[in-house]
């Protein structure tokens, strides 16, 4: 009772902590669609699974044991970040959509940015990591584990659908629609900025 618990508190506070997933799913609900915004947090749930499908199978452990393995994944995905940024602050502010004045994105691209967004995040990598480790005990049924990792994936899922529900509403999109190009700026600078800090970090 007290592992579920743990794994329960644990989960809801790192889903509402902020960062690329927050800042993706915020933006894409605000300049793209509402079905962008909770396509895009169906694939950070998706790469949830990823996190959690390593660490069942014994990987988890081998990057909690390797740093430069670490140090690689955390390298790959501050370039992503990045590289996002910097599409974000070179995005056209002509880019949107004349009857809407909304840009217009693929289902798959939308679903394909939170999911890297997410699985090449090394924060999320460590959290799983820690959590099936410290928390989880190895007693506990594999059963149950894969359990908790579809829990986590729902969680960020759910969280995510609503962060997107309320970013894609009428009237707080119909305020910042004439401000998009700067929105858009905004985040991208926002990913840069964590993308560096991130490829600075010590483990």
């Amino acid at each position: 009772m007290v592992e579920y618990l743990a794994v329960f508190t644990i989960t809801l506070f790192a889903v509402i902590s902020p960062g690329p997933d927050f800042a993706m799913v915020t933006r894409n609900s605000l300049m793209l669609s509402r079905r962008a915004g909770i396509l895009t947090a169906i694939g950070i749930g998706g790469g949830i699974l990823v996190h959690v499908s390593y660490t069942l199978i014994g990987i988890g452990f081998i990057i909690q044991q390797s740093l430069w393995l670490f140090n690689m994944i955390k390298l790959i995905g501050a370039a992503y970040l990045i590289w996002l940024g910097v599409k974000m602050l070179r995005a056209n502010p002509t880019s949107a959509q004349p009857d809407t004045g909304i840009a217009s994105v693929s289902d798959g691209i939308a679903l394909r940015t939170g999911f890297l967004t997410n699985v090449l995040n090394p924060k999320t990598t460590i959290f799983i990591i820690s959590l099936f480790m410290q928390v989880v005990s190895r007693q506990t049924p594999l059963a149950v584990q894969i359990g908790y990792g579809i829990f986590i994936s729902v969680a960020h899922i759910s969280w995510f659908c609503l962060v997107a529900l309320f970013f894609s509403s009428g009237a707080i999109r119909e305020r910042l629609l004439d401000v998009r190009h700067w929105i858009d700026r905004t985040f991208g600078g926002v990913l840069v900025g964590l993308g560096v800090l991130l490829a600075l970090a010590r483990r």
